[in-house]
């Protein structure tokens, strides 16, 4: 599989690289080292770097009205301030920290956090949770990795992926009360059998985001590719790329049409590390279709 010849990487090496955060405001890429226990900042245009270290694993990010980042990690919501590295837990962990923590995570357009969680054990006890005003609800569950969360353009569908199911599913989401209903399977996957050789595998879907046309791209973990799918459905491009494990898409950049892909190494075979350098750094490549800003998390 030759990669596209447009991606080159911007970033040094993270052991998990995930969740990557263009700031509508700050106009720089947030991103997380999950194992690492990092967070980072990057700004393309000048290339300047600074990372933050924490007791526990971040494993995603999202804007804060008036200021700050969400984060989310392995014991609980926070509320985090990049200029002073001050912390505020905002929510206790619901789960028990030893075997499970939140992964993927994003703020909906009306400003509520959600988050998922991934049970480290592999069975199917991780659950998907909505984090507002105070309370933690869990609206969803009996997933194993939570991943893929993203808005339609009109914020009236939801996505959400269980990456060791190797399905996404889609929601009606009601933007007044942010419930969800009639749940559906969006697209699903092959999943890899024993023995079989990485280059006849197609990867399982990890996180994802929505563009401005309402199409979902997808990392395909393990597959070393993006998939873009329409909203019926349809694989309308792949996207190769170097790295074999790409972890998680989103749009950045003034114009919006800079996709920044995240990308893991832990836990590869040497062989394959050797072969593919790049892997754990922020790929970045130029795209026709502009994406959405993120959404402004409310404290």
């Amino acid at each position: 599989m030759h990669p596209d010849h447009d991606i080159r990487p911007i970033s040094e090496p993270a052991l998990l690289g995930e969740s990557p955060l263009w700031h509508p405001i700050e106009q720089v890429l947030y991103y997380c080292d999950i194992p690492g226990r990092r967070l980072h900042r990057l700004d393309p245009a000048t290339g300047a770097t600074r990372r933050w270290d924490f007791p526990v694993e971040p494993a995603c990010c999202a804007p804060l009205l008036g200021g700050g980042l969400l984060l989310g990690m392995r014991d609980g919501i926070w509320r985090f301030d990049p200029e002073t590295s001050g912390r505020a837990r905002l929510a206790a962990a619901p789960y028990d920290v030893a075997t499970e923590r939140f992964n993927d995570g994003k703020c909906d357009p009306q400003g509520r956090l959600w988050v998922g969680t991934i049970h480290e054990p592999r069975q199917p006890q991780a659950a998907l949770y909505r984090w507002q005003r105070g309370a933690l609800d869990r609206m969803a569950g009996d997933i194993t990795v939570s991943n893929g969360l993203a808005w339609s353009p009109d914020g009236r569908t939801m996505y959400w992926s269980d990456t060791k199911a190797h399905r996404i599913r889609a929601f009606d989401f009601d933007p007044t009360d942010g419930s969800l209903s009639r749940e559906r399977v969006f697209m699903d996957f092959p999943v890899k059998q024993a023995g079989q050789d990485l280059s006849t595998y197609g990867g399982r879907p990890d996180g994802a985001v929505v563009d401005s046309e309402g199409c979902y791209w997808a990392a395909m973990f393990e597959g070393q590719r993006l998939l873009r799918i329409s909203p019926e459905g349809r694989v309308l491009r792949e996207v190769r790329l170097p790295v074999r494990c790409p972890t998680m898409p989103c749009f950045g950049g003034a114009d919006l049409r800079t996709l920044y892909i995240t990308t893991a190494r832990e836990n590869r075979p040497e062989a394959e590390l050797a072969e593919q350098p790049w892997a754990g750094c922020v790929l970045q490549m130029r795209v026709d279709v502009p994406g959405l800003p993120a959404h402004f998390g409310q404290a």
